[in-house]
This record gives C-alpha cells, structure tokens and sequence, in this order.
C-alpha cells in the first residue's frame, strides 16, 4: 500500500529541472539514432528502442515528447522535431481504421500542437490552427467508426475484434470530446449525423459498468475497484459474457495498467464534463448523474490502486502474478525491480500518477477536501519515486526515460537481462512519454500557467 507522503513542491521543481534535463538528451538520441523505417519504437532491449510489429500504437508517443520538451523547455529543437515529424509521419494515423488507439497517438502529437497554438507559444500563422483542427475531426470521427452496439449501449471496439471491449480505450475517447468541440459528427448510411458526445459517453458508461468491478451486485464475489483488461460481448445479440485479459495473467486479476489507463481515463473525463452544458447531457441522463457514475468509478480504482502497490507507489505488472506470494508482504516495502520472481511496471504508475494528481484537484475544487488531498498527494509520491534512481535513467547509452517498464509479460516480449530471472532495467515510449506528461502537467500547475489538459486547444470552440 503505498505510504501517502506530503511532497514539497519545491522537491518535484528539483527533480523536474533534472527530469528535462535527461529527457532532452533521450530524445535527441532517438532521433539521431532510431531506424524509423522498422517502424514506431516501442520498447527498449539493452537500452536501445525497437520496435514490435504490433501496432504503431506507440508512434505519437515518440513525437509527442518532443512537442512536451519544447512546452516544457521553449527550445525550439525540439518543437522543430516534434512538428516535422507529425506533419510527415503521422498523417496514416489519423485514417486508420484497424485500432483503438487514435486518443494515444494524435492527442499526442496533434492535440499537443493545437493546443500550444492556442496558447500562442507557436507561430500565428492561421494554417497551423486550421491544420490540427483538421487532423482532429478526421481521427475523432475515424475513431468513432469502429462501433459495436449492445444491448444496453456500445463501444469503440479493440483490434482484437468487435467482440472485445479494452479499458485502456477509455483514453481514446478524449479524440471524440475534441471532434464534438469542434463540430465534427460521423456521417452514416443515408447521411445520417452520428453525435461523437453521444458515442464517447456511451463507451464511458460501459467501461464503467463492465470494465470496473464493484464489490457489489454482480461484482458480489469481487472486490471494490479492480479491473479487467478486456470484456467480451457476443455481438450476434450485444450480451456481455466475460472478463478477460490480452496482456495482464487473467480476467479475474487486475492488470495494473490497464487500471492506471482507466484511473487516467475517468479523472480527465471528469474535469471535460464540467465544459459542457446541461442541456448538452440531458439525453444522456443530465451531467448529474453522468459525474456520479465517473466519480463512483474514478474513486473505486484510484483506491485501488494506492491499496494494491508497494509503499513507494510503484506496482508489480499484475495484482495475480503467480509468483508475487514468494516476495512475502510485497506491499509493505518499496518495490524492488531486481527482484527474482515477478516484475514491476513503472509504465503504469507514470501513468496513474497523473490520474490521482487531476482526481484528487477535481476532488478539492468541488468540496472534497479530504479525499482530494490523499488522492493529490499519493500521485507526488509516485513522481517523486519515477524521477529518482532506479527508475530515472541517467546512463546517456540508454535511450530509455524511465526504468523498469513492462509491455507484454504473457508474450515474453520484455528483455530480461544475464543474470536476472525476470525482466528489469528497459522502457517503453508509452511510459518515457506519459512520465513527460505528468512532468509538463505539474509545471504548469506549480508555475501558474494555463491548465493543461487535452482540450485544451479547444475548449473555447
């Protein structure tokens, strides 16, 4: 359980400056370096990138750190190779229509680049606004696209097939809440206007009801605030059937990031919900019972989260990984990644790290002290944690931003190093990209400036 620290903000502006410091070199390094004809990086082996011929789910990651170390730094460096890149490179992404995945990349790159135009940090030139906006309504309604219906509602369905329901989607959703700001709908047979509010809800509630167990009512058997990866439906009729898992050990344990995606996923939704108007949700239920649903959701994770990692914030890659019994009272302790029986994910608490700090501000603005303070100051705990050794990569021969990330345990994907008995030591682009997020969040709440989210760019349309 992790032990919830009061973190100085001066002790996350040192680390921060550091942070940068290195973040700036990896990058640099990468973009000499890297291959970019065998696709997206993805993870390190001996702390070099290469790539996994998956997805290229992880492409705008790679740009996307760019963009955030000019936003953090103002060199222009990096804004140059963040922008290029995006506008040579990421064009195939907003067109695809095999994934679920348009939320990670062109929020990422796209997203990012709007929104610093809005905040007038890029030239005035009106064909870069039009431009990303552009990108934007194409993604959000390819996005909403790729539709399964159920009985009850519906969702944006994996690569896996129309059947299967991942919980890390829930992020995507935010390229739909973009399209709905700036107008865009998806047009079906017989021209008819498909509304991307609507859809991005829907998916929400179903994550929410399917992908979240709640210890109670169906989830009797369960416990408050667990997760499954990924939930099957039979789409010859809409009726849900299971709960399983692609990359965690199983459907009836919790992967842990696939819950940071949803800690994330819910606590950003929240702060998008108070934009819209009464009357935009009232044929979704009214903006009323949409928050109770996300609160409910969004609490019953982040609990669980702080309940089931080690004292220092960091998780071990499944909650029933079939060896963490031999580590004894695993979550009394800091996590060890050098352990010899199960591996941590770092990847995952860059990730929930971001959403505790935004549940826990969302908290306190809106008249829960108490749980806004444990749920803010659980999320520094785990920065301070990912921006110090061993998880902060200071050795200039590894391209990797933070150590001891984990992408595919199940698949054998993950190096593990001579000598070790599990992987340690590598990182993966989703995790070197949201721990920069994380880093550019607090910024630029610690300095004062603008508020960043990822609607930033548009919430004034």
């Amino acid at each position: 359980m992790i032990d919830v620290k009061i973190v100085a903000p001066e002790t996350i502006r040192k680390k921060m400056k550091y942070f940068w410091e290195l973040s700036g070199q990896k990058i640099l390094t990468i973009e000499k370096d890297y291959d970019s004809s065998l696709g997206a990086p993805v993870i390190t082996r001996e702390g070099v990138y290469t790539s996994l011929k998956w997805t290229e789910w992880t492409q705008g990651f790679q740009y996307g750190s760019a963009i955030l170390q000019y936003d953090a730094t103002g060199d222009e460096l990096f804004l140059e190779i963040g922008r290029k890149n995006t506008v040579d490179r990421m064009t195939a992404h907003l067109v695809h229509m095999g994934v679920h995945d348009h939320g990670f990349n062109n929020i990422s790159t796209y997203g990012n680049l709007l929104r610093l135009y809005h905040e007038g940090r890029l030239e005035s030139e009106s064909w870069q606004g039009e431009y990303y906006k552009l990108a934007l309504k194409v993604s959000s309604a390819v996005q909403a696209a790729r539709w399964t219906d159920i009985k009850d509602g519906g969702y944006i369905y994996s690569f896996n097939g129309p059947h299967s329901l991942f919980i890390d989607t829930i992020r995507t959703c935010r390229v739909l809440g973009i399209g709905y700001k700036l107008g865009q709908y998806l047009p079906g047979e017989n021209d008819i206007r498909i509304n991307l509010l609507q859809r991005m809800i829907t998916h929400i509630s179903t994550t929410a009801k399917y992908s979240v167990f709640y210890g109670e009512g169906r989830d009797a058997y369960d416990v408050l605030g667990r997760t499954a990866h990924e939930i099957i439906f039979n789409v010859n009729d809409g009726s849900y059937r299971c709960p399983n898992s692609e990359q965690g050990y199983s459907g009836f344990t919790t992967w842990m990031r696939g819950l940071a995606w949803v800690m994330l996923g819910f606590a950003e939704q929240l702060e998008f919900l108070v934009t819209l108007e009464d009357e935009e949700l009232s044929s979704f239920g009214g903006k009323h019972e949409l928050e109770a649903m996300m609160l409910k959701a969004a609490k019953a994770v982040c609990n669980f989260y702080i309940e089931n990692s080690a004292k220092d914030g960091i998780p071990y890659w499944d909650t029933g990984a079939p060896n963490l019994y031999k580590l004894g009272n695993f979550l009394e302790r800091k996590a060890d990644p050098f352990n010899e029986w199960e591996p941590v994910d770092s990847s995952a608490a860059a990730i929930a790290a971001q959403g505790l700090l935004r549940l826990g501000k969302y908290l306190k603005e809106n008249g829960d002290e108490e749980n806004g303070i444990h749920f803010w100051q659980a999320g520094l705990t785990i920065v301070e944690t990912l921006f110090s050794p061993p998880y902060l990569s200071k050795e200039s021969d590894h391209q990797g931003l933070i150590l001891h990330s984990i992408y595919h345990r199940p698949n054998g994907w993950d190096f593990t190093p001579p000598g070790s008995k599990i992987p340690n030591g590598e990182a993966s682009m989703w995790g070197d990209y949201h721990a920069r997020e994380v880093a550019i969040y607090l910024q630029h709440y610690l300095d004062g400036d603008k508020y960043y989210t990822f609607f930033s760019g548009v919430e004034d349309e």
